[in-house]
């Protein structure tokens, strides 16, 4: 009798979802456990984001991120029309207020070109008030593709497929190391010790420390950046007809303040980007000791840090006055300044960074023998995971010749 092969996926989140699921489909004979440390799904970045399906716009065309967001939104859209999970195809503008971000501008919309982004334009700023009323600036690109969610509830789904498949999920049970064992892998968690013929981690906030502990690189580190996000009053729920975010400054890492719509038809400013004292904590004060004292102790922390302290004083600006987060996105949508808001968890963005200090732009895969670490998935992590999932469990088969398809 062939023993059944035995498949442990770590991590709860989409992406983890995503893959499990992948597996079922691939490895149908196949034995596997999803392990999750939290109770719930979703208990981290997935259910702390701001739930854009993004088109594609930014990437840098041939990487990863540029490849696997493109086929993630194709897969999407598929899986969430089959599952009658909300999807609405909002559209988004990014806005340029003057001549020095016009030719920023013009880069993204020839980087979104290249990628293929369905019916992304360059338009004026007579266009964009066309397109959205409220909205002020000089020039836009215009990508009617982009999209929001709810990504908590396609991962529950994604979950729920991969239960009915047969697949053994453990809530509340955290994986601590992953070591080489007789013919496999050593699994170790809080249930004990098992064998898996291959082991495939998507830990996200922690995945440095598990690749760490499974003997893996120790780059990239991760650095956590929290991100507060403001819900407006009900009476501007339908202030923009879709998204409104500015042009990213090409020196800091992250998008800038943006107006998103919800699914539930909530209107939300944010995020911002600083450094986080903890990797989950999301509300209060938000500092765990061990997490902050692991950043101050990075080399790559402290290069990042040197190199970035005016993108730091604005940020920490925002962090310290919510008028002056208001006022920020009041630039792009100004019959907002005076609006009155809600504070919603903070969301906590697992970002990879080099041993030089750099951070980690692309999506990072790092195979060690039968177990595979995701190193790196921030946006657009969560569009791209069924893409994603597809890349990871193609290489999985074919390093080990189990190609199913």
């Amino acid at each position: 009798m062939v023993e059944k092969r035995r498949v442990a996926v770590v991590g709860g989140g989409i992406i983890g979802a995503a893959v499990v699921r992948e597996l079922t489909q691939r490895l149908p004979g196949a034995e596997i456990v999803l392990f999750e440390k939290e109770r719930e799904l979703a208990a981290h970045q997935t259910g702390h984001n701001s739930g854009v399906v993004h088109a594609g716009l930014y990437y840098e065309p041939g990487g990863l991120k540029a490849r696997l967001c493109r086929r993630g939104v194709q897969l999407l859209q598929s899986y969430v029309a089959e599952r009658d999970i909300p999807y609405e195809r909002c559209g988004k503008v990014v806005v340029a207020l003057d001549e020095a971000e016009r030719g920023r501008l013009e880069a993204i919309h020839d980087r979104a070109k290249r990628n293929g982004v369905p019916g992304v334009r360059l338009i004026s700023g007579g266009e964009l008030r066309e397109i959205e009323p409220e909205a002020r600036g000089i020039a836009a690109v215009h990508s009617p593709d982009t999209a929001i969610i709810d990504y908590a509830a396609v991962t529950r789904a994604l979950v729920d497929d991969a239960r009915n498949a047969g697949v053994d999920v453990r809530l509340g049970v955290e994986v601590s190391s992953i070591g080489t064992a007789p013919a496999g892998v050593r699994v170790r968690s809080s249930r004990g010790d098992e064998r898996f013929d291959n082991v495939i981690a998507c830990a996200g906030l922690q995945s440095d420390r598990l690749a760490r502990r499974s003997g893996a690189a120790r780059s990239p580190s991760i650095v956590p950046f929290f991100g507060q996000y403001l819900v407006l009053e009900p009476r501007f729920r339908d202030i923009t007809r879709g998204l409104v975010y500015p042009v990213p400054d090409p020196k800091y890492p992250f998008l800038g303040v943006h107006l998103t719509k919800r699914v539930d038809g909530a209107m939300t400013v944010g995020p911002n980007a600083f450094l986080s004292f903890s990797r989950e904590i999301y509300r209060g004060l938000g500092i765990d000791v061990r997490d902050a004292l692991e950043t101050a102790a990075d080399p790559g922390f402290w290069r990042f840090a040197a190199g970035n302290l005016a993108g730091a004083r604005r940020e920490l600006l925002g962090v310290l006055s919510t008028k002056k987060f208001i006022r920020d996105a009041a630039r792009y949508v100004p019959a907002i300044e005076d609006a009155r808001f809600t504070r919603l968890p903070r969301g906590i963005r697992a970002q990879a960074l080099a041993a030089d200090g750099s951070l980690v732009d692309d999506f990072v895969i790092q195979h060690v023998g039968p177990v595979t670490h995701l190193r790196n998935a921030p946006s657009p992590g969560a569009t791209s995971s069924l893409a994603i999932a597809e890349h990871i469990v193609d290489n999985v088969l074919e390093r080990h010749g189990l190609d199913a398809r």
